[in-house]
């Protein structure tokens, strides 16, 4: 089962996405966005980028 991202509102109303894998666990989880839309643009900004993100060990 392939992974899935779930958009959502919040108590305060507030759109959220979170990155579901595909055992249902949440890998991970977006900031709160005024509108469903930056929501969706969150959502897309992180398939783009993630590819080419490095990982950094702090």
């Amino acid at each position: 089962m392939a992974g899935k991202f779930e958009v959502y509102q919040d108590k305060a109303g507030k759109y959220r996405f979170r990155l579901k894998a595909g055992n249902g666990e949440i890998i991970a989880a977006g900031e709160a966005y005024e509108s469903k839309a930056g929501c969706l643009k969150g959502i897309e900004s992180v398939k783009k980028n993630a590819p080419k993100a490095k990982v950094v060990e702090e």
